[in-house]
Parts: structure tokens; sequence; C-alpha cells
């Protein structure tokens, strides 16, 4: 499916489909993306896993909430081992580029498209403990260490991939192994997306650090942008 630039921005939900969980009425996802995900779901209950989205679509204003808290020190920015950042010693292009390290620009983000699933196993966290999404959580001694590696063999035969873990390009993107891409569906909007699409979507928006992302955009799409 061709997506028009509001599609592929976060600013248009017309290509979406509602995805029904028990945890949440929230998750939306391209059609195919949505009947690939719930047959990679059942796959996995056979394996003996709970496979659940902490994320699906995220429109244009949620993303730039996140940016703009972020940006602006109102929520966390962590480091690769999940530490605080403190922001107020960066400048405001060393702010950008240690939030680009985890969090798309508003407008950037492959939550916009409908393809992109953050994922979890409720089952496996500890009771009481909040879900981080941070790497140390999947990795070996993590609680989610099990479906990272179901995952790994699995998700080829559902024709999803790790963006983030698996990307052909060297970029600063921080790895993410919760991140699932339905890649047929993905791959098209990757190739639809460019730095002025995205411009012309920040007209009139109010963006943390425009000024400095805009001066840089080139730079930040050859360093922070997976393909």
């Amino acid at each position: 499916m061709q997506l028009s630039p509001e599609m592929l921005t976060g600013k248009s939900r017309a290509h979406l489909e509602h995805l029904p969980t028990v945890h949440s009425q929230h998750h939306f996802l391209q059609a195919q993306a949505l009947k690939a995900f719930q047959s990679l779901q059942q796959c996995a209950l056979q394996n003996g896993f709970n496979l659940q989205p902490a994320s699906t679509f995220r429109d244009f204003e949620r993303q730039k909430l996140i940016w703009n808290s972020k940006f602006n020190g109102e929520r966390k920015v962590h480091d690769d081992h999940g530490n605080a950042l403190d922001l107020s010693v960066l400048s405001e292009w060393e702010k950008a580029q240690a939030i680009l390290r985890w969090s798309a620009m508003p407008g950037a983000s492959r939550h916009h498209w409908g393809t992109e699933i953050d994922i979890f196993d409720p089952d496996l966290l500890p009771q009481g403990q909040p879900l981080q999404l941070e790497p140390w959580e999947y990795e070996q001694g993590g609680y989610f260490f099990e479906l990272t590696q179901f995952l790994q063999e699995k998700l080829p035969h559902f024709d999803f991939y790790f963006p983030f873990v698996q990307s052909e390009k060297n970029t600063e993107v921080g790895c993410e192994p919760w991140h699932i891409s339905y890649f047929p569906l993905a791959q098209i909007a990757q190739e639809q997306f460019t730095p002025d699409l995205l411009l012309t979507a920040w007209q009139n928006e109010d963006i943390a650090g425009k000024t400095i992302l805009t001066t840089n955009i080139d730079e930040v799409f050859g360093r922070f942008w997976v393909v």
C-alpha cells in the first residue's frame, strides 16, 4: 500500500485497522501487518509465550509530546546502559543527538506507518515491575531473553524483522530488541520517506529544537535513519 505524506508522518489514521488486545484498546496496524502479527501471536502461544504489543501506531502528536518532553528535560533520556543523562550541560545539537539515539523525531517515527510493534510478554514480567523497553530486559539475564531467542528464529517465517538490531547500514540508533517491523509494508514506506517530506510536516508545528534539527537534517538522516 502506498502511503500518503500524512500517513507516513503520523498525521492520518486512514491506513489502519484496530488490533484488539486484552490489555489495551489503542493498538492499530495496517491490515496486512495486523493479520501477520496475529499469526505470529498464535505461533508464540503454541511455544509457551504470551506475545503482546506494548506499542503499535503512534501519531504525530504523541511523538511530538515524547520528543518535546525529552528535549525540555521533562522525560528521561538515557545512555546505552539505562542511566539518565544530564541534558542541562549539553548544547541543543548535543541534546538532539542524545535523544535521537533512542527516540525518533516527530513525523519520523516508523510507528507512524502501521507496520511497527514494540513487543513483550506480560507473563514474563515480574509482578510489580514496570515495562522499561530497555535492552537489558531482552538480553541474556533479562526476563524476556527466551522470548528474544524465539523471535529471532520465528520472525522471518511471518515476514517480520528487527529493524534496530538487523540494520544493513551502520547507524547510531540504539539496539531495540523489542521493536519488530512488518517488512513487506515497511520497505515501501521507507522508500517513500524523505527529509523534504518530514520538513513539510513540521511546518507550523512547535517542535523543540526544530531550528537545529532543520539545519542538520541531512546529517540526522545519515546517522540516525535505519534503512
